[in-house]
């Protein structure tokens, strides 16, 4: 998602609006970007300065909502365009949210754990006078978790000289312990499922979930914890991948067996009732739903034309190139766009803020209905608004999004 792609997606669905300039504008403009340099001190006791920041894109429906990165490639057109997306996500499935996102330049991997809890306090404090429980809820993202998450309340509750369960609102994918959500860690991948079957229902693009063919690229907490959903559904998953290797079984794999084969071994490599594909092939495969849950640009202009599923549900960010999206859409091919696919991941980040303001705790069924209910709808206004606009599914659900932030305008 560069943020040259994310502006020109939210002026052709403007444009479908008819929106003035000035109010596109508005959507296209972040409120207020901060960038900080701070100082930790490292394991060997020398002393390192970091820099981060903090873009709140958009606050016309709620408070800013959206993820801390930890990378070495964070910067601030980056963070800038997630930001932007973030405020088109929260509003395509209609959470009372904006749109913020934040990062620091750093390499996780070389930090130990003490570092790590020493750069996100002496993040925390920088951040602090700017972020808060109804103002700015940031949330885990690239290299972040929700141990990183409860560090940040810890911290936040010592400058606000708040009681711990004051502070617990700050920020959200905190662990369950500390006030996080059941369901959370299977969001994103249920949120797709929902979606999924709501669309299918209302297009009739194929027959039925029940027996489809599925090649899932990815087997991360989404595309693993989605494969499994699906197949108790009764999907068929025929192929499904790591960053190393694929495996694929037109008859369908066993997902339980295989899953447990990479957790015990590492990797898809021998595994049984499997052939070992590429990546590429898996994504060329004969099946009925395509599901990009890895790495972004997997979908280009180069292989669009082979692409043989009729649904590509995007559980990725930003899968499919703009050009590669001209192509699918000019083949029939139904893409439910990462917009709203992904977007089970911050509609259950924002029942877990609402069960910490008002002190309750819902259980996991409580929070899966909800859910389920939150996709169905948007899915339902986005596949109605691509018939009475006649465009894509993505420009779809930047109409419907963009619609309820032109109202606050």
């Amino acid at each position: 998602m560069t943020l040259e792609n994310a502006k020109n997606t939210i002026r052709q669905a403007a444009g479908k609006l008819n929106l003035p300039e000035e109010t596109i504008n508005i959507l296209l403009t972040p409120e207020k970007e901060t960038k900080v340099d701070f100082s930790v001190k490292m394991d060997d006791g020398t002393t390192k300065t970091f820099t981060g920041y903090r873009i709140q894109h958009n606050s016309l429906l709620g408070p800013y909502k959206g993820g801390i990165r930890y990378h070495p490639e964070v910067d601030l057109d980056e963070v800038s365009a997630l930001a932007m997306w973030m405020t088109i996500k929260t509003a395509t499935v209609d959470l009372p949210l904006g749109g913020g996102k934040g990062g620091v330049i750093c390499n996780p991997k070389e930090l130990s754990e003490t570092e790590l809890e020493n750069l996100t306090r002496a993040f925390t404090r920088k951040i602090a006078p700017i972020i808060g429980p109804h103002k700015d809820i940031p949330a885990p993202d690239v290299y972040t978790n929700s141990k990183i998450m409860d560090i940040i309340v810890d911290e936040y509750s010592k400058i606000k000289n708040l009681p711990i369960e004051e502070a617990k609102a700050v920020v959200t994918g905190k662990s369950l312990e500390n006030g996080g959500s059941l369901g959370r860690d299977t969001a994103t991948a249920r949120g797709g499922q929902f979606v999924l079957k709501q669309a299918i229902e209302q297009t009739q693009i194929i027959p039925t979930l029940k027996e489809a063919t599925v090649a899932i690229q990815g087997s991360g907490n989404v595309g693993g914890n989605f494969a499994k959903l699906i197949a108790k559904d009764g999907a068929k998953v025929i192929a499904i991948s790591d960053s190393k290797t694929a495996i694929h079984n037109p008859d369908g794999l066993d997902i339980e067996k295989i899953l447990e084969h990479k957790k015990q071994t590492g990797s898809f490599s021998n595994t049984p009732d499997s052939t070992q594909i590429t990546n590429q092939q898996l994504l060329e495969l004969e099946c009925n739903i395509l599901v990009p849950a890895a790495l972004a640009n997997q979908i280009t202009e180069k292989n669009a034309n082979n692409i043989k599923a009729k649904i590509i549900l995007e559980l990725a960010n930003g899968p499919t190139t703009p050009e590669a999206d001209k192509i699918l859409e000019g083949k029939n091919k139904l893409i439910l766009p990462d917009i709203l696919t992904n977007a089970g991941g911050v509609t259950v980040s924002y029942y877990e803020w609402c069960q910490n303001i008002h002190k309750e705790k819902w259980t996991a069924e409580e929070v899966d209905e909800k859910l389920k209910e939150k996709m169905q709808k948007a899915t339902k206004e986005i596949l109605n608004k691509k018939e009475k606009y006649k465009t894509s599914t993505r420009i779809a659900a930047y109409i419907n999004a963009i619609e309820r932030l032109a109202k606050k305008v």
